[in-house]
C-alpha cells in the first residue's frame, strides 16, 4: 500500500482513539499489523503523529495552560492542607500529582512492556479488561462529589492520575482507566474527561520525547512527507473527536466504548489467533 494512504489511515485511527477509551496504542497495534506497517520506522512514525493529537488538545485547552503556566508561583503542594483544599482552582500542583505516578511507573517497567506487552495477543487481554473496568466503574458511580475541573483537590488529582499506571498495559487505555478512576472516586465525567485530557498532555510528550530519542536514527529523509501528513490528519481527527466526546459525555456513559471495546477483541482475536 502507498505510504501516504497509509499516513492517512494511521493519522485518522490516532486521531480517533488517542483520547477516547478505547486505546490507542491497541488500535495502532492492531491496524499496524493488519497494513503491514511496523517495526522501528512505525514506530518513529507514531511518535510523530502522537505530537499531533497532543498539538489538538492544548489547542482546545489552551486557556487553562496559559492561566496555570502564570500562576506557576501561587501553589505550594508540600503544605498539606493544599492537598485538601477544593478553592485553588486548577493548577499546577494538580497536574505535577497527575503525573507523578504512572511517570514513576512507567519510567521503571518502560523496557519490560515494549518488550512483553507490545503484541496483538496482549492488546486483545487490555481491552477486554479495560472494557469491564469501565462497566464497573459505571455502575458504581452515583455520587458526584466533584463536577468542575477547576474544584479538584491535589489529593484528588493524585489518586486519578494513579488510576493511569493500569494504562501501561496495550489496549486498556489511558483516558478509560483515568476517566474511570475519576469515577470511581466521585468526579462527574465531564470533570474526569477533562482532567485526563489535560495530564495527558505532559506524560505524552515526555514518552514521545524519550521514544524519539531512542528511534529517531531510524528515520529518513524520504520519510518526512508520511510523517507530515499523519501530524495534520492526526491533530484535526483528534481536535473534533475530543470536541465530541466531551458533549457526548454530558448525556451518555461510557459503556457503549466498553461494548465496542469487546467487538474489536473478538474480530482480533478471530484474525490474528483463528483465520491466520
Amino acid at each position: 500500500m502507498n505510504d501516504y494512504i497509509i499516513a492517512v489511515i494511521l493519522g485518522v485511527v490516532e486521531g480517533l482513539t488517542e483520547y477516547l477509551p478505547v486505546s490507542s496504542t491497541g488500535h495502532m497495534i492492531l491496524v499496524g499489523d493488519w497494513l503491514g506497517f511496523d517495526g522501528p520506522r512505525a514506530s518513529v512514525f507514531e511518535v510523530f503523529i502522537q505530537l499531533g493529537a497532543i498539538l489538538s488538545v492544548l489547542l482546545i485547552y489552551k486557556e487553562k495552560f496559559l492561566r496555570m503556566a502564570r500562576q506557576y508561583r501561587c501553589w505550594n503542594m508540600y503544605r498539606r492542607e493544599n492537598w485538601f483544599r477544593h478553592d485553588t482552582g486548577l493548577t499546577l500542583a494538580h497536574v505535577a500529582a497527575g503525573i507523578v505516578p504512572v511517570m514513576g511507573v512507567g519510567y521503571l517497567a518502560h523496557h519490560a512492556i515494549k518488550t512483553y506487552l507490545f503484541s496483538p495477543g496482549t492488546v486483545i487481554i487490555g481491552l477486554i479488561l479495560g472494557g469491564f473496568f469501565m462497566l464497573a466503574a459505571e455502575k458504581v458511580h452515583m455520587r458526584v462529589v466533584c463536577d468542575d475541573v477547576e474544584k479538584m483537590t491535589i489529593m484528588q488529582a493524585f489518586l486519578v492520575g494513579a488510576f493511569q499506571i493500569l494504562a501501561l498495559w496495550p489496549g486498556f487505555s489511558r483516558s478509560g482507566s483515568t476517566i474511570s478512576g475519576g469515577l470511581f472516586l466521585g468526579l462527574s465525567r465531564k470533570c474526569a474527561a477533562d482532567f485526563c485530557f489535560i495530564i495527558a498532555v505532559p506524560v505524552m510528550v515526555v514518552a514521545c520525547i524519550y521514544d524519539l530519542l531512542k528511534n529517531l536514527s531510524n528515520l529518513a529523509g524520504g520519510d518526512l512527507i508520511m510523517i507530515a501528513i499523519g501530524f495534520v490528519v492526526a491533530f484535526a481527527v483528534a481536535y473534533v473527536s475530543v470536541l465530541w466526546f466531551l458533549k457526548f459525555l454530558n448525556k451518555s456513559s461510557l459503556a457503549s466504548f466498553a461494548y465496542y471495546r469487546f467487538v474489536v477483541a473478538l474480530v482480533s482475536f478471530l484474525h490474528f489467533f483463528v483465520l491466520n
